[in-house]
């Protein structure tokens, strides 16, 4: 399934053919130990051993380049040493090496995957690396006490002991090789899903959220802990946009839309909520402090935009300049929809009296004349 799946997620490519390759080494390595008895010496455990190893060397490799990380040193340093193991040790203990020094590396390699997992940050927001983690780490503990505990237990309570560990180890294994391939499959899948989600909320050319992306946030903002507290909506319009585009050219126009959301963007911050909602319209939703200091913002914006311009775009002197619409509210709003339209008829006020600058709207019923 995950070979298959490389060639409709490019992007995930790679991955899931070491992936891929991983799991299918370890079926291999688990036929080889069928047969292990039928090769004289310890070489048929040895095989089937170091077969294995480089199964689980190669999840580990998969699931760490999720973040762009590699542990090849790592696999040729784990399996010379083992190789090394088995060619010390094996013709004399090859029992001894399979039954408990075998589980060792294994053991280890399982908690790194864990920890290549919990550490991965392409996989933060997916829950589903909760159980990549707890599988991996159930494996390495499982691997680990057969190292270090079953020789104990063996001593102590006979060679029963012996056969006990090794039925929980199968079926354990089983759970391994099933669960782990799903979850990582599904994580990967989940990962895709959520790009495309992200991709179909933004705006291709500004990067920036485009108008779903805005009342779907927004309202989400709004409604939860700051319904009741001071929250400020700013409609932003580039002034005599069209002009722009005929007399310069559509990719220059492009260009200044693209400059306006980066200084709009770095002006309010990267957690506030500010989209791109129409051809050359902005809005943006500042909440609790960031709705206190909406003016001075949105006037840094326009005085940033007029100075920049002019000087980054191919030192045309484009006359770029933005129309801005504040509503500001204390009590919370009822909804952003009404807000961006309370905002919107500032703008068009700011507009009709020339551009370049920063109207605020009226909110609430006008003072009473005396």
């Amino acid at each position: 399934m995950m070979f298959w799946e490389h060639r409709t997620n490019p992007g995930r490519s790679r991955t899931l053919r070491i992936l891929a390759a991983g799991f299918a080494t370890l079926a291999v390595g688990c036929a080889v130990i069928l047969f292990r008895h039928d090769v004289p010496g310890p070489i048929g455990s040895a095989i089937g051993n170091l077969i294995i190893l480089s199964g689980y060397l190669l999840v580990l490799s998969g699931v760490a380049s999720l973040d762009g990380r590699q542990h090849r040193a790592t696999s040729v340093a784990v399996l010379l040493g083992m190789a090394l193991i088995w060619a010390l040790l094996g013709p004399r203990w090859q029992e001894l090496v399979w039954a408990h020094v075998s589980s060792i590396p294994i053991a280890v390699v399982s908690a790194m995957t864990a920890w290549e997992m919990f550490r991965c940050k392409a996989m933060k927001g997916l829950h589903s690396r909760h159980i990549v983690v707890l599988v991996a780490g159930i494996h390495a503990v499982v691997y680990a006490s057969r190292s270090l505990v079953l020789p104990w237990l063996v001593d102590a309570y006979g060679p029963g002991v012996q056969a006990l560990a090794s039925k929980i180890t199968i079926y354990e294994g089983v759970l391994y090789s099933v669960v782990l391939p799903m979850t990582l499959l599904k994580l990967i899948r989940d990962e895709t899903h959520g790009q495309l989600l992200q991709e179909s909320q933004t705006d291709y050319l500004t990067r920036l959220g485009n108008r779903r992306w805005f009342f779907e946030q927004g309202e989400r903002l709004v409604g939860d802990g700051y319904g009741n507290g001071p929250v400020a909506v700013l409609a932003f319009d580039l002034d005599q946009f069209k002009a722009i585009n005929d007399r310069y050219g559509h990719q220059t126009g492009d260009q200044v839309l693209k400059a306006f959301a980066q200084i709009a963007r770095e002006v309010v911050g990267a957690d506030c909520i500010l989209a791109r909602i129409g051809g050359e319209e902005f809005a943006a939703v500042l909440c609790g402090s960031d709705a206190a200091r909406a003016h001075a913002l949105g006037e840094t914006i326009a005085a940033r935009f007029a100075e920049a311009v002019p000087a980054r775009i191919d030192s045309i002197g484009i006359p770029a300049t933005v129309s801005i619409g504040l509503a500001r509210f204390d009590n919370g709003v009822s909804s952003l929809a009404d807000a961006l339209a309370i905002a919107d008829q500032a703008l068009y006020r700011a507009k009709a009296l020339g551009g370049n600058r920063l109207e605020v709207a009226q909110v609430g019923p006008p003072p009473a004349v005396a």
